[in-house]
């Protein structure tokens, strides 16, 4: 049973009566009258990260992805709460010590503050995080027009290619395998954008279970379907380089999540605004499809104009 499957058939229901539900077909809950944006998220050792041998960049990853529901929302991120099911191995005094420093560093970099938690005895690793901000408004998804542009900010590819490494499935020299490995526990977020896309998006989210399966999350309850360019998909040179040297394809590795870029739709009449904005701000921005009528399939174009299909379309929340 995948994920929004279960959703509808079981809890759905019982959301009916509480519109900052959003139906439960969103990453947050928000109380327009409080002005509140909450978000929760849970992350298993083995299926959100490796291992925890590097607990300091695990941590941070997990902050990060956490506070990254809220700023594709364009709400910042204030307060959060952090609970974690370990042992005596898992919460070492060494990892401890090296947690509470990364916390401090991300609270430092965002500008947020922990506000409690709970800890409890597991021999399997996890971590909840619960983040909340305050907003008179949210971008939410299903709110996606016909022609509407198609955005995303920054490169994709990077932190799958750093998984990639980790797991000893690609071998590169030592500098790439920094880099990479830095993008796939330490993703960039964009907290400058947080007031500027409620100007122009209409729908959104952030990229974390992958380029299509979360284009997909994004339109769901709409009848409109979706068209992209493979060759626009933006990714570093860095991983050019390795697609080059290691004759790989770049269809591979766009769309396999963890990118923690956010994903958006905007008029097309907008296009100058957002060039001039992104511009400004010094961040990447690519156009890299359309929105299109419910009568035609989904469909993503290579460099040569022809249909090409995706095997694997992201990470799939399968019970």
């Amino acid at each position: 049973m995948q994920e929004f499957e279960l959703i509808n058939k079981y809890f759905s229901k019982l959301s009916k009566n509480n519109k900052g539900s959003l139906g439960l077909n969103d990453d947050v809950f928000f109380d327009k009258s409080k002005k509140l944006v909450i978000s929760i998220d849970t992350y298993i050792q083995g299926t959100h990260f490796i291992d925890f041998r590097k607990p300091d960049l695990v941590i941070k990853k997990i902050i990060r992805s956490s506070i990254s529901d809220l700023i594709c929302k364009g709400v910042k991120p204030l307060y959060y709460f952090i609970s974690g099911a370990g042992n005596k191995k898992t919460f070492s005094v060494s990892s401890l010590k090296k947690i509470s420093k990364s916390l401090n560093e991300e609270q430092n970099k965002y500008k947020i503050f922990l506000c409690g938690g709970d800890t409890v005895f597991s021999n399997k690793l996890s971590f909840s995080i619960t983040t909340i901000g305050f907003s008179k408004k949210i971008i939410t998804r299903n709110n996606a027009k016909l022609g509407d542009d198609i955005y995303v900010t920054g490169n994709l590819g990077d932190s799958y290619a750093g998984l990639k490494i980790l797991k000893k499935s690609i071998n590169i020299n030592k500098n790439l395998k920094k880099y990479f490995i830095n993008k796939y526990y330490l993703p960039s977020l964009h907290p400058k954008l947080i007031d500027k896309l409620l100007l122009f998006a209409n729908t959104s989210i952030d990229i974390s279970d992958g380029l299509i399966s979360d284009l997909e999350k994004l339109i769901n309850k709409q009848k409109l379907s979706y068209e992209l360019y493979l060759d626009k998909i933006p990714i570093s040179n860095y991983l050019k380089k390795i697609l080059i040297e290691k004759k790989l394809k770049k269809r591979n590795f766009v769309s396999k999540g963890d990118d923690y870029q956010i994903l958006f739709t905007a008029s097309r009449s907008k296009s100058r605004i957002i060039s001039k904005t992104f511009k400004s701000l010094g961040i990447k921005i690519s156009k890299i499809g359309k929105i299109c009528s419910y009568s035609k399939k989904p469909q993503i174009i290579d460099e040569k104009g022809k249909k090409i299909a995706l095997n694997n379309k992201g990470y799939l929340h399968s019970f």
